[in-house]
């Protein structure tokens, strides 16, 4: 069986290494910029405590007046508690040595994308075209798959394939950026014939787990997209149509300047006519939105339409699941912050007790001995 490739987005970060280690949330690795600012607020602990100490008595009497004060016990206070927070970002950043293999199934839809890539698709009705607006309702819906298989097709006189049935979202999003009218040998709007190519990526089993998605501004004016939609309902297998365009329509711009003009050398204008492409959604019982009337017409198709139709396993593997090892710089992290709050900034002269010196109203220092605090 093979192993699943599209693994997530933290498992996908693993690749950087560090003593045969990888990490399991690479971006939390912000957080060690707050060791240094430990150490430099322990640095300046320090400096203010011996600044304190001096208004009251100078360098060379301090062993004689406080005995029981360490110099060196603070310092590594201050190390071991820089130390523990280190080895705590660490630990949250997630060290991962070996992973285990775990059987998984994936459940969800086959659905292929018909992009419309015709010059008409260029017209600025829609913001920024017809075709950018489709592009990005097509990598927004992407985002919102789970284990659905996504196939795209371009087409306008001719049909090309840009990718086939896949998991892998971010190749796909990927290529759909680069698809532009100039990809197609042959101009017009041949719906048949994307509708044609679609069925052909399915399996054939059931189309109760199978869609076609359509984005186009044209008509059906030959009428063989829907005979192809005919065949397609015979097949169970629904189509959901985007109108990509308005009814005011536009002009359609030229490579070099200018707009496409006609015969007779007037401005072509292209309007949207979504009457033929309701028909082709409402003969497989899918669904027609015009990406005029509404924000995200893709994700409302997909949310209140084809989520609700019968999943079926697609792809049954293995997937990889990484030992994460936070334990480790964990428990290196809380013994030196226990050993922090263990030591005592004074030293103890004698078990049990300490000597404390006191000048009395002669100028003469007596002793005391109390519990230590």
């Amino acid at each position: 069986m093979a192993v699943l490739l599209h693994l997530g987005p933290e498992i996908a970060m693993m690749d950087f290494e560090v003593l045969g280690f990888s990490w399991l949330r690479p971006a939390d690795g912000l957080w060690l910029l707050v060791v240094p600012l430990l150490l430099v607020m322990g640095y300046w602990s320090l400096r203010r405590r011996r600044r304190e100490l001096r208004l009251f008595v100078g360098d060379r009497h301090l062993g004689k007046f406080a005995p029981s004060l360490s110099k060196y016990r603070p310092i590594l206070r201050v190390l071991l508690a820089t130390t523990g927070g280190f080895f705590l970002v660490l630990s949250l950043i997630g060290p991962v040595r070996g992973y285990s293999l775990r059987d998984v199934e994936r459940k969800g839809l086959d659905l292929v994308f018909c992009l419309d890539t015709s010059r008409s698709m260029l017209v600025e009705d829609l913001r920024p075209n017809r075709l950018e607006r489709a592009k990005r309702e097509m990598r927004g819906l992407l985002d919102k798959l789970k284990g659905d298989r996504v196939a795209v097709l371009a087409f306008a006189g001719d049909v090309r394939k840009v990718a086939p049935l896949t998991h892998d979202r971010n190749t796909l999003s990927s290529f759909i950026s680069t698809i532009t009218t100039k990809d197609n040998l042959t101009g017009g709007t041949n719906i048949g014939a994307a509708l044609a190519a679609a069925l052909e990526l399915f399996d054939g089993r059931t189309g109760s787990n199978e869609a076609i998605v359509l984005l186009t501004d044209g008509e059906d004016l030959s009428g063989e997209g829907l005979k192809v939609a005919e065949d397609a309902a015979a097949r169970g297998i629904r189509i959901y149509v985007v109108g990509m365009g308005t009814l005011e329509g536009g002009k359609i711009p030229e490579d070099g300047g200018g707009f496409v003009r006609d015969e007779a050398r007037l401005e072509v204008v292209s309007a949207m006519d979504g009457s033929s492409l309701e028909v082709i959604a409402e003969t497989t019982n899918g669904a027609y939105i015009a990406a005029s009337t509404i924000a995200l017409p893709l994700e409302e198709l997909y949310e209140k339409r084809m989520s609700r139709l019968e999943t079926r396993a697609l792809w049954a593997g293995r997937e990889r699941i990484p030992h994460d090892r936070f334990q480790w710089p964990l428990v290196v992290a809380l013994g030196c912050l226990l050993l922090e709050s263990a030591l005592r900034g004074r030293k103890e002269a004698s078990l049990g007790t300490r000597s404390t010196g006191t000048l009395d109203t002669t100028g003469e220092r007596t002793e005391s001995k109390g519990a230590v605090a």
